[in-house]
């Protein structure tokens, strides 16, 4: 799969959408610790004793942004520099939240993993990604009525994927999982909401 060079005007053209999103406490998984400013994510090891919240992820370790989007078009950036393994996308209001079903568009979820040797769309089948060497900053715009999510490389403007033909019919929250960290300390890093920093 060839992988576009974008302009610097295509690229602006999506982050022209960007959004102030921050993350959601009462849905992250009892073992993500939150930056208190709710723009960091990382793995603590530890599984917290946490209030039964209906909205609280408690098989995988997700978390979802305080603010959804049912409408329009949006746009946000997330820092995965120094990190070996994480998730990011968008995902509907009504996903499972305590089971373990299938992350695929099917079950409400749009999303990119990077894991070691591994880079994929998650879809029925997965579509296989070529590796981005020193990826640190992915994009992902949606366009609500288009039904398109796409996800860019930053720093090198690289288009890496859209799923098109997607359809919304409910509420869609940005949905970030930093990954497990061993106890080497590998993947410990924590994925961060960073806004675009050109005007």
């Amino acid at each position: 799969m060839e992988m576009k060079k974008l302009s610097d005007a295509e690229l602006k053209r999506v982050q022209q959408y960007e959004v102030d999103v921050t993350l959601d406490p009462d849905t992250a998984h009892p073992s993500l610790i939150l930056s208190e400013d709710g723009k960091q994510v990382h793995d603590g090891h530890v599984m917290k004793v946490l209030p039964d919240n209906p909205k609280r992820f408690t098989k995988y370790i997700f978390v979802l942004t305080r603010q959804s989007f049912s409408s329009g078009r949006f746009y946000f950036e997330v820092q995965v520099k120094d990190k070996t393994y994480w998730w990011l996308g968008v995902a509907r209001e009504s996903i499972d939240r305590k089971g373990g079903s299938m992350w695929t568009p099917e079950t409400g979820y749009w999303t990119l993993l990077y894991y070691k040797d591994r880079f994929v769309f998650n879809d029925n089948p997965d579509v296989r990604l070529p590796l981005r060497a020193e990826l640190q900053k992915v994009g992902v715009f949606v366009d609500y009525d288009e039904g398109v999510v796409s996800f860019y490389d930053v720093e090198a403007r690289v288009h890496i994927y859209s799923a098109t033909g997607c359809t919304f019919s409910e509420p869609l929250y940005p949905l970030l999982c930093p990954g497990r960290h061993d106890y080497g300390g590998n993947n410990s890093a924590p994925l961060i909401i960073s806004p675009n920093q050109t005007d």
